[in-house]
């Protein structure tokens, strides 16, 4: 949505600005390369994933919280399935609820995420049985799947967990997204440990690719949001 958004805006231009319109048309060029081959694109994932690069094992206490941040729903085959970035979030939150229990520690897993893409099922629903398939016991499963957004993810999870602060509150997303994650349970009063389930990369290329314009999308709109989210608690919105 950013780069549509991006891209309506110099069709504005265009149209408004006739004495530039050459000036716009380059730019628009030289600016959809750099997205498309990655010479913009590999920046802005940088910035995005900047400090959780590296997954860091997290550590267990008597109590453990493991929250799985929804990351989409696609349609192959006739068959609603989780979008590829949720598939390794998925296995990360099924591994380390296996890890949790060999220590004897008491861990639940929850889900988080409702249906923003009106696919007509929820994230948190979607995954389930991708999670129990995995290991993870149904009486240790709790299932969020109302939230639209990041900041609902977090919001939803702490209205579940009410006042157990004492809780190890462990959240798995994608490095891209772990920041904005990260913030939106810090403001519920939480301290979550975060594990990044995959880390994206971005390689350099002459003619654009789809890669490229996908990770742009993604590291435009995290940083947006991101910036979005400081904004909304600098008015005392969130």
């Amino acid at each position: 949505m950013v780069l549509f958004t991006l891209l309506l805006l110099f069709f504005a231009l265009f149209a408004f600005c006739k004495r530039l319109r050459a000036a716009i048309i380059i730019l628009t060029v030289l600016l959809a390369w750099g997205l498309g081959s990655g010479w913009l694109a590999r920046p802005l994932l940088h910035i995005a994933q900047r400090g959780y690069e590296d997954t860091m094992p997290p550590s267990f206490g008597p109590k453990n919280t493991i929250v799985l941040m929804g990351g989409g729903t696609d349609r192959r085959h006739g068959k609603l399935v989780p979008k590829s970035d949720s598939m390794p979030r998925i296995a990360a939150a099924a591994r380390l609820y296996r890890q949790c229990r060999d220590t004897g520690a008491s861990c639940r897993v929850i889900l988080s995420g409702g249906d923003p893409q009106h696919h007509g099922q929820a994230e948190a629903d979607n995954y389930a049985p991708y999670v129990l398939a995995q290991g993870v016991a149904p009486a240790d499963l709790t299932r969020e799947n109302k939230s639209l957004n990041t900041y609902q993810n977090a919001q939803n999870v702490a209205a579940i967990l009410g006042n157990a602060h004492d809780t190890g509150l462990i959240v798995i997303t994608s490095a891209y997204h772990m920041r904005r994650s990260v913030r939106a349970f810090e403001a519920f009063g939480y301290e979550p440990q975060p594990y990044v389930s995959d880390v994206r990369e971005n390689r350099l290329t002459v003619l654009p690719r789809y890669r490229s314009l996908e990770n742009s999308e993604l590291a435009l709109h995290e940083l947006v949001g991101l910036a979005r989210f400081h904004v909304w608690r600098w008015l005392h919105l969130y």
